[in-house]
């Protein structure tokens, strides 16, 4: 059995990146693992990519803190204060799946870009300065953890590039020599602490390219995949990776941007850290020429929101823009 043949139907496969950077024949090994979980699933864990375990704890115990803090110390830095950089705190109930309120509460993070940067004093939407709360090392710890997950973002791009047998700075090239960087940490309350809402989060499919996320021990996740519902379970010091509906947009739906939604653990609250890894905001998404020989596999008829990927025609900040006002748009009626 060939290294890009060996994942189950059944489970998300760990891919070890331990000597991608070294190794040309390593590299192409894991490369062809990540395809095979793209065609299969969307999703794949990753492990051996190198980022401290101090940095996950310190992460999680400051986020901890945060959201222990009174409502009105959290509301201090609620999005509305974030205008058109879309960031900032919203409370339970705030953020809508397919109009229907989620169970979790989060902070909206991404790059931190300062307020005289051209992209900021243009008003363009996601872009800006971040609101951290008072708490000593938070926004220290918040903008190393950016920075790493970034450089494995544009590892594990240039993974997915040689999977599809194309030149590992396809996409760098392309699209993410500047990505679009957005970072949720995420608060999901056990029913006790919070009755609003049945899921954590609703199914749905991410925008962009590529989402690394990091889970709490509590676990939650369930990804879609060949038509049932299959756990992701927390595996320490590792990340789910998953596809966005770019990357299916661009393979012609070789590589499937497969549904996931998250249920609300019985007994405790369960933190997660999502980084999106996207298209730069002005990018023009288009398939990729090598694949024009793929029949375009659309699935619009048993996706989540009926809507086909392969119908857009835009720049990437096109498309996020129309999905995130669906997500608040209250908000996004006041400040996009």
């Amino acid at each position: 059995m060939s290294a890009g043949e060996d994942v189950a139907a059944d489970r998300l496969p760990v891919i070890d990146l331990t000597g991608f950077d070294a190794d040309p024949e390593r590299r192409r090994a894991i490369a062809a693992r990540i395809g095979a979980a793209c065609r299969i699933h969307g999703f794949f864990y990753v492990s051996g990519h190198g980022i401290a375990p101090a940095l996950f704890e310190r992460l999680e115990r400051l986020s901890r803190a945060f959201f222990a803090l009174p409502r009105e110390e959290k509301m201090r830095i609620e999005m509305a204060h974030g205008g058109r950089a879309w960031r900032g705190y919203f409370p339970v109930g705030n953020e809508l799946t397919s109009g229907v309120p989620d169970r979790k509460e989060g902070l909206y993070l991404g790059t931190e870009l300062p307020a005289d940067h051209p992209l900021v004093r243009a008003g363009t939407p996601v872009h800006g300065p971040n609101l951290f709360p008072s708490i000593d090392g938070f926004r220290a710890t918040v903008l190393e953890y950016i920075d790493a997950v970034t450089g494995l973002g544009h590892r594990l791009m240039a993974a997915l590039a040689l999977s599809l047998d194309l030149p590992q700075d396809y996409f760098a090239r392309r699209y993410t020599a500047d990505p679009l960087i957005l970072f949720r940490i995420f608060n999901y309350p056990a029913p006790a602490h919070s009755t609003v809402g049945h899921w954590g989060v609703g199914e749905h499919t991410d925008y962009g390219l590529l989402t690394m996320l990091l889970q709490d021990e509590n676990g939650g996740l369930e990804v879609k995949s060949n038509g049932r519902w299959i756990d992701a379970p927390p595996i320490p010091n590792t990340f789910v990776c998953n596809i966005g509906d770019m990357l299916d947009r661009m393979t012609r739906g070789l590589y499937r941007s497969n549904p996931h939604r998250v249920c609300a653990s019985v007994r405790h609250d369960r933190l997660s850290f999502p980084l999106f890894f996207d298209p730069n905001f002005f990018a023009r998404v288009e398939p990729i020429a090598e694949l024009a020989h793929v029949a375009i596999e659309d699935d619009r008829a048993t996706r989540w929101d009926n809507a086909s990927v392969h119908a857009f025609d835009g720049t990437y900040g096109d498309y996020l823009i129309g999905k995130i006002s669906k997500v608040f748009p209250q908000l996004s009626r006041q400040a996009l």
